[in-house]
């Protein structure tokens, strides 16, 4: 039987392909779409984010008369009752918490944290029992201005923050002596999450009323249940000329979020006398704090020990 020879040019030649029509990806994960949190799923996240602002509505229109009530009365209902919003708040927007390092140092405590997101205030205020220092802006904001005034917010311009004077210090000296904490954010603005900004030092000027100072590290380190990376920072971080809306629509259509608070060891004020030197250590805390969290590395308490000298 004799075979017929072929051309080797003929034989590299692919045979034509049976398939008359192109195969086609879908780009999305296979899942359904209410529960498929991996791919483009406009459905599925629309109807979660419209679940979620609608139950934190309600939650908060139902907080606001018990609130009203209980900042008029004396003790710590109120504040108890603040951090009991927001927790609910966080639970409802679907944020989940995860809180290391060393405990809360108490009443009379500045805490000082890094700060990147409106949802900075959710985290920590589920945290830390105690009102916050804000820009004076925020009053004016539809009801966010009315959460912020019952939450007993410190409110302070901007012109007065660079000198730590005026009613507002005096606020906020007043409050420490009374027993109560205060969380402020000494880089007088949000960040895009990758770094944290350089800390004021005049926003320490009320730091020898404390009797504790601890700084506080905040990350949000989960997004679809995964580490989240470089990429997913803007999803959290809200700064520049974002809109607060369209910032939170977008971050209620996600699932998996996971917000890391990391507590490091409180110090006396006048452990480090200069207001300056003081706010370069715990400056350098956050930071490292807030590194550990970007990089999805271990995280760990961290002691005040950087810049005591000259």
């Amino acid at each position: 039987m004799e075979t017929a020879a072929r051309d080797p040019a003929e034989a590299l030649r692919p045979r034509r392909l049976r398939r008359r029509t192109p195969l086609r990806f879908r780009r999305a994960v296979p899942g359904s779409a209410l529960f498929d949190v991996m791919g483009d799923r406009p459905l599925g996240g629309r109807i979660r984010a419209v679940r979620r602002i609608a139950l934190a509505l309600l939650w908060t229109a139902l907080c606001i008369p018990v609130q009203a009530v209980l900042i008029n009365l004396p003790g710590r209902g109120k504040a108890a009752f603040a951090r009991w919003y927001w927790r609910g708040m966080c639970f409802l927007l679907g944020v989940r918490l995860q809180v290391l390092g060393a405990r809360p140092a108490g009443p009379r405590t500045l805490y000082l944290a890094n700060h990147s997101s409106w949802l900075d205030i959710v985290v920590l205020g589920s945290v830390l029992e105690a009102p916050f220092v804000s820009k004076a802006e925020v009053r004016g904001w539809p009801l966010i201005g009315l959460v912020a005034r019952l939450g007993r917010t410190v409110f302070v311009s901007r012109a007065r923050a660079r000198g730590a004077m005026g009613s507002e210090a005096n606020e906020m000296r007043e409050r420490l002596a009374a027993g109560d904490a205060i969380i402020l954010f000494p880089e007088g603005t949000s960040s895009d999450g990758a770094r944290v900004l350089p800390f004021r030092s005049s926003f320490l000027a009320v730091a020898d009323a404390a009797a504790a100072v601890q700084p506080v590290s905040v990350g949000y380190d989960r997004l679809g249940g995964l580490p989240a990376c470089r990429r997913d920072r803007p999803l959290f971080a809200w700064y520049g000329d974002m809109d607060i809306g369209s910032h939170v629509w977008r971050l209620a259509r996600h699932a998996g979020l996971r917000a890391t608070v990391v507590l490091h060891e409180p110090l006396a004020p006048d452990a480090i006398p200069n207001r300056k030197r003081l706010s370069a250590a715990v400056e350098a805390t956050v930071a490292e704090g807030a590194a550990t969290l970007r990089q999805n590395r271990p995280p760990r308490s961290l002691a005040v020990v950087a810049a005591t000298s000259a």
